[in-house]
């Protein structure tokens, strides 16, 4: 298990982590998510004292630290229970794969180089390169050299690995077959996980928990199902993906949005009195008829044919609704359509003032 309580950091005058919380359960991967700026890799690099906080405690299979005071030996050991994979891979160029990953047995771990090299090639043999032991970094393309950055983490047994933008710099198809990778190997070894991304599809893909973080702070927490149907905030509401937000009002669990009238029968999980609220709708939750009441009404402003979905802006009530559609559900060649909603991708916000 991680827990880390009230870590703070600041960069001359900016503050850029602001009384971080968070715990991460004995196994779990969380994922810190946030636009640029947030802090989350500030954060990240503070735990195993890449960076010095200003202030917080950390604890790691049971011992504490404090951050702003640690002693070389306490940094040590804490650097000995964490593993970190970074972004930019941090092989060393003129050494190959199997002696990237002796390295830290042999120099920090003191493994005699025998079994070293047996540890080594079972690690390669995990992330699929044994083949590629005896290859630079040079010679491998960058999906190998992530596993080979991954293989090098898992062979010093962390408690917990520290994930750094692993995937950034990764071509689209290469990014998803290393993060079904990443999960593979840290369910099938149950070792606790950080991991820092700005992408959602990553982030949902290989987490049991997101944290949202904005100016230095943890907005949310939960898992990523619920954090886009039930995101806590506007911020929230706008970073998790795409929605369209409306004025609106719920009444005895029907919403009333420009005229239109929906029952929600999940009204009551987001905890908010009868009144005027903010209205959130899903592109998805969103679908098209020929026919309709007034309030219903608007007008096709643009249709984008995306594969397996049409983009559709329309404008109703004055306002741009962004609508994904199924293709067998839209006619190219509609101008004007009536607005339904379906209840799941509906949420529900305190009005902000």
């Amino acid at each position: 298990m991680l827990e880390a309580k009230h870590i703070s950091k600041t960069f001359g005058d900016r503050q850029v982590l602001v009384d971080v919380n968070l715990q991460v359960k004995q196994g779990d991967v969380v994922v810190i998510l946030g636009p640029s700026g947030s802090g989350k890799t500030t954060f990240l690099r503070c735990l195993n004292h890449l960076e010095n906080a200003d202030g917080g405690q950390l604890t790691i299979a049971g011992k504490d630290y404090s951050l702003d005071k640690l002693s070389k030996k306490e940094i040590l050991d804490i650097r000995k229970k964490t593993a970190f994979v970074f972004q930019h891979y941090n092989l060393f160029a003129n050494k190959t794969a199997i002696e990237n990953i002796l390295e830290g047995l042999v120099i920090a771990r003191k493994v005699p180089k025998g079994e070293a090299q047996q540890i080594a090639k079972e690690a390669l043999k995990k992330v699929g390169l044994l083949e590629f032991k005896d290859y630079y970094p040079s010679q491998l393309s960058g999906g190998q050299q992530q596993r080979v950055a991954l293989a090098r983490a898992l062979v010093l047994k962390p408690k917990v690995l520290l994930f750094d933008e692993p995937l950034s710099n990764l071509d689209a198809n290469l990014r998803r077959s290393m993060r079904e990778k990443i999960r593979e190997l840290q369910q099938s070894l149950g070792i606790t996980s950080l991991y820092v991304t700005h992408d959602q599809t990553e982030a949902f893909a290989v987490s049991d928990e997101v944290i949202v973080m904005n100016k230095g702070k943890i907005m949310q927490k939960a898992p990523a199902k619920e954090l886009y149907l039930r995101p806590n905030s506007l911020f929230l509401a706008n970073f998790m993906g795409e929605s369209s937000i409306f004025e609106g009002k719920l009444e005895n669990g029907t919403i009333l949005v420009n005229g239109y009238k929906l029952p929600l029968s999940n009204a009551a999980q987001f905890n908010l009195p009868d009144g005027e609220c903010l209205v959130g709708v899903r592109p998805e939750a969103i679908y098209l008829k020929a026919e309709g009441e007034a309030a219903q009404q608007c007008e096709i402003k643009s249709a984008v044919y995306m594969g397996n979905h049409w983009e559709v802006v329309a404008i109703w009530a004055g306002k741009e609704l962004l609508i994904n559609t199924k293709p067998e559900d839209f006619n190219a060649d509609l101008k004007q359509a009536y607005v339904n909603f379906s209840e799941q991708g509906i949420f529900l916000l305190k009005k902000e003032k």
